[in-house]
């Protein structure tokens, strides 16, 4: 079951929130708060945000798994998925911060858990260190605090442009995601899924739910400067987790976790950049601990 909450972001932009967790039962043990109103204000609240071109679904699985304990609501972000995809719109640092922000305030959820993935992480540390009342604890999922650079711009741009679109099917998008695409090292299936799940069906096939152009605009918004000093000003516990064949590598996730005041290390092993979506027994296991102290 999958439940819509409409929040309104910076700007006036509509946004998509979601709640994946099953209706509590009357009487559950395991559930102590039959009443939904009653669960929402007494379990710790959990904004879940997604990375660049994913969707508030890819959290699905984390977000039932939460829901025992936490209320766990995970965002569209401007730009994706359900949310509004206005062409003038900001596609800041800025707005998804407050979209952020006012999904936290609008969901009564603060002091919030953030768990944040690749992009989705960035928004989490910069929320943190700009509204920290907001926040009582943070997931940074695969998320660099480095500069990336021009050359990474170009990188992206070029990869958009290689995308055989329209797809004639959903067999084809995973196919190519998961084998064809240049990027890809070695067959991954959990990777076709992953953009199959960003797909929608037009009159001539198959194509993404976000335009490729805003997406680009959005990274180009970080992409050249380096978020060290946001990072440093997280004064909530905060979790780094990375995947052994993700894009954060090891001495500078340890560098993170050395810059943030109350930071923390964990990894996945035989997982890449969407360890949440394709290894997600291990994730759970990396990041339970860390929730058990900061959810109390």
């Amino acid at each position: 079951m999958a439940r819509r909450i409409d929040v309104t972001g910076a700007g006036g932009v509509h946004l998509a929130a979601w709640e994946f967790a099953d209706p509590p039962k009357q009487g559950d043990p395991a559930r102590p708060h039959g009443d939904r109103a009653d669960r929402d204000r007494s379990f710790p609240g959990v904004l879940l945000l997604h990375g660049l071109m994913g969707r508030a679904s890819h959290w699905a699985s984390t977000a039932r798994w939460l829901s025992d304990r936490h209320r766990a609501v995970a965002l569209d972000q401007r730009g994706h998925g359900q949310s509004d995809k206005p062409p003038q719109a900001a596609y800041t640092r800025e707005a998804y911060v407050e979209d952020a922000a006012a999904a936290i305030e609008q969901l009564d959820l603060a002091p919030a858990v953030l768990i944040g993935h690749a992009m989705g992480a960035l928004t989490a540390w910069q929320l943190a260190a700009k509204r920290p009342e907001l926040v009582r604890g943070l997931i940074i999922c695969d998320m660099r605090a480095s500069a990336l650079g021009a050359a990474s711009q170009r990188e992206w741009a070029d990869w958009f442009r290689s995308w055989p679109v329209p797809f004639a099917t959903l067999a084809d998008v995973r196919k190519w995601f998961g084998e064809d695409d240049p990027w890809v090292e070695r067959p991954n299936p959990a990777r076709g899924e992953f953009y199959a799940e960003v797909m929608h069906e037009s009159a001539d096939g198959w194509r993404p739910v976000f335009d490729p152009d805003q997406m680009l605009k959005s990274r180009e918004t970080w992409v050249y400067d380096a978020h060290w000093e946001e990072l440093a000003q997280v004064p909530c516990p905060t979790l780094v987790v990375r995947g052994v064949d993700g894009e954060l590598g090891r001495a500078e996730a340890q560098e993170m976790v050395r810059v943030l005041s109350k930071g923390e290390y964990a990894e996945v092993a035989e997982a890449g950049h969407l360890l949440p979506y394709d290894r997600p027994e291990a994730w759970r296991a990396a990041v339970e601990p860390f929730l058990d102290r900061v959810g109390e």
